[in-house]
């Protein structure tokens, strides 16, 4: 497990500047709690990269925006949100880290990544069953997110939903075209039974730099047909 400083500098120098949000008039909740976890056996392995799960909301709301359990992320009362953070993963081969230690979440830490991640109750199954594997400290693993997450560019995906012939190699092109230092190797394109995109999921290695993506996190092959939706 790396220490909270070496992460921490590993990420900074890694990522580029700032960039574009993706929450717009995100708004946060005066009463948030932390949310209890359901922690599952223990699975400490060595970390050779991560991996940065990116949910794309408006598939993900589709269907849920009168869902009281989604109602932050999906409804518009607290914001408009294009790619949230499902999560930051550390991999080890062929397997996940997972619940390495028991160490709670605070509410301050939590509160700082709810317009990336918009349910708590995520953030804090995430920090349970992934971060815990990654850094001693909930902070450490909310900021090493924050900090990737703001070094993105993003290209306009509606523009892209509406292009002919979209494939998921298309996804990956013009999201690698945006982002200095990306290729389409590194990154993951997650669809649906139907073809329509859910996820994005961005590969790095032990550094934070861009790490071309095992056949698991890549997703759909290059050809495939892709559909984005709008949310419309």
């Amino acid at each position: 497990m790396k220490s909270a400083a070496a992460i921490a500098a590993a990420v900074a120098l890694a990522t580029p500047g700032a960039v574009a949000a993706q929450a717009f008039q995100c708004t946060i909740p005066g009463s948030i709690h932390v949310p209890d976890v359901d922690e599952g056996e223990p699975r400490r392995l060595p970390v050779t990269g991560y991996t940065l799960a990116l949910s794309w909301t408006p598939e993900f709301c589709r269907f849920r925006e009168s869902e009281r359990r989604h109602a932050r992320q999906c409804s518009g009362r607290e914001g408009r949100f294009g790619f949230t953070v499902h999560g930051l993963w550390p991999d080890s081969g062929r397997s996940w880290p997972q619940w390495c230690s028991r160490t709670p979440i605070e509410l301050a830490a939590l509160r700082k990544n709810l317009c990336i991640s918009p349910d708590a109750a995520l953030v804090a199954r995430q920090w349970a069953k992934h971060g815990t594997c990654m850094t001693r400290r909930p902070e450490t693993y909310l900021k090493v997110t924050r900090i990737l997450f703001g070094g993105l560019r993003w290209p306009d995906f509606v523009r892209i939903s509406r292009e002919d012939d979209l494939t998921a190699g298309t996804i990956r092109t013009r999201f690698a075209d945006a982002n200095p230092g990306w290729f389409p190797e590194a990154v993951g394109v997650h669809l649906d039974g139907k073809g329509w995109l859910e996820e994005l999921r961005l590969c790095y290695d032990k550094r934070f730099m861009p790490k071309a993506c095992d056949r698991r996190r890549l997703g759909a092959k290059d050809g495939e047909a892709a559909k984005i939706w709008r949310g419309l």
